[in-house]
């Protein structure tokens, strides 16, 4: 079985999977790069995990997560700035050891407000002020630092990021090789603004990573599982997709759901599942040389 050859298996759409067996499932799938994240990274040790995803065979398409930077006290910030160079430091190493052909990415969740904080603006700013920071870091490792706007209900305790005009002003600053921003469908999707965002950060080449899933209805309680299998909700993914691949973005593609129903399955079955579904977001297969798909 080979799945498209932009396909990328996030590993929090098998969360309950070790990174031995999140490897091994996504190989075995014929999906070719995975997203990795760090604390299952953590559990077996950087250098090992290096070590397996060398033998893996696949790409790493992107490292989850750093960011969390909006805390007000000095040293909240300056332990959360030196665990984001820790996370640069990892994305690299586990960039380099993967299979060629993908960016070093490191996605960044900007944060939420502490408790009784009303400053949206403030956590912003201080979230550009961070990436401020680690920028020469990045560059140093060769790692982009990709901003995830939010879907605007996680605004007050998880990303105060919410749209991609957002990120990409925060990006403004910076080199685009350095700084870009992650497309994600569930947390898009509803902008008004969203296409030309898309072209927006299209024409700044900031499009670091291309995220997909769906939103399906009706929420469930804990609203972090309301990603939906591609096809199965109401994002209109074949038009999104149109609008990145026009962008110019020709990364891999991950498909990150957090569903507990996806969780349940046996891990093969889940990675099997997504290939199958992969094909409802309307990516063009790949032309060869010879001009055929």
């Amino acid at each position: 079985m080979t799945a498209h050859p932009r396909l990328s298996l996030n590993q929090a759409t098998i969360k309950y999977a070790s990174l031995d067996e999140a490897l091994t499932v996504t190989a075995q799938a014929g999906i070719g790069a995975i997203g990795l994240w760090r604390e299952p990274v953590a559990e077996v040790g950087l250098t090992k995990a290096v070590n397996m995803v060398g033998q893996s065979g696949l790409r790493v398409s992107s490292l989850c997560r750093g960011g969390f930077v909006t805390a007000r006290g000095q040293s909240e910030r300056t332990a959360a700035i030196e665990e984001n160079r820790r996370a640069i430091e990892e994305t690299a190493a586990l960039t380099a050891a993967g299979a060629s052909g993908s960016a070093a990415v490191l996605v960044l969740v900007a944060g939420g407000l502490l408790r009784e904080d009303t400053d949206l603006r403030g956590a912003r700013q201080r979230t550009q002020d961070a990436i401020g920071e680690l920028v020469s870091d990045a560059a140093a490792a060769g790692v982009t630092l990709a901003i995830e706007p939010m879907h605007p209900m996680y605004a007050a305790d998880r990303g105060v990021v919410s749209t991609l005009r957002q990120a990409l002003d925060i990006a403004a600053p910076f080199p685009a090789e350095t700084v870009g921003v992650v497309v994600d469908a569930f947390h898009i999707w509803w902008d008004p603004e969203v296409f030309d965002q898309i072209a927006r950060a299209g024409a700044e080449h900031r499009i670091a990573s291309y995220q997909v899933n769906d939103w399906i209805t009706p929420l469930p309680a804990d609203s972090l599982l309301a990603r939906g299998v591609m096809g199965d909700g109401h994002i209109d993914l074949v038009a999104l997709t149109q609008a990145v691949v026009a962008s110019g973005y020709t990364g891999d593609v991950e498909v990150e759901i957090f569903n507990q129903q996806l969780w349940d399955m046996a891990y093969d079955h889940a990675a099997a599942t997504i290939a199958r579904q992969f094909d409802a977001i309307g990516l063009p297969a790949p032309v060869n040389k010879d001009g055929t798909s």
